[in-house]
């Protein structure tokens, strides 16, 4: 949340000449309600077990750069899958929790984990050793937009040398 994966995805979307699709977009339209209207009527688990489904339907797709929400990660197979999914490059866009406080100020309605202020820093805590366990890890805080993506596209080499972004 708040690292750039709607900003970035597109754009690195466009460099690969590929699709790019947000996971989130994907339950809301399937569902035909918000997340956080997922969350109030049935509750994390049954989100977690919906996003998991959804995830990996979408990632048996070909060229595609995928948006995860930022709690997928904590569903063991959803996390199992990203890590070894051939020709799958998990990509952990590391913010500061202060920076992701900053750039989501206001958002708290629509997004059930920053409505949560008093569990908000532990489940950072949590979730960020899950993070790092991506293939590659991107410290964003301070990088403008095209150098992240410039970073990322540097890190398709030794994952999949075939990869020739345009």
């Amino acid at each position: 949340m708040g690292s750039g994966k709607t900003t970035l995805g597109p754009l690195l979307a466009a460099r690969l000449s590929w699709s790019f699709i947000d996971a989130d977009d994907v339950i809301e339209a399937e569902a035909g309600a918000t997340i956080a209207e997922l969350f109030a009527r049935h509750g994390e688990a049954a989100f977690r077990e919906r996003e998991r489904a959804t995830i990996a339907r979408l990632a048996a797709g070909d060229s595609l750069v995928l948006a995860l929400g930022g709690g997928a990660i904590e569903h063991q197979a959803t996390r199992d899958l990203l890590l070894t999914a051939p020709e799958t490059l998990l990509i952990h866009l590391e913010v500061e929790l202060a920076t992701t406080l900053e750039r989501c100020a206001g958002t708290e309605l629509a997004r059930p984990i920053l409505a949560d202020q008093a569990n908000l820093a532990a489940r950072y805590q949590r979730r960020l050793p899950l993070y790092r366990m991506a293939h590659v890890s991107i410290p964003v805080d301070a990088l403008f937009p095209e150098q992240i993506v410039e970073q990322i596209l540097s890190a398709f080499g030794p994952r999949c040398g075939k990869l020739e972004p345009s």
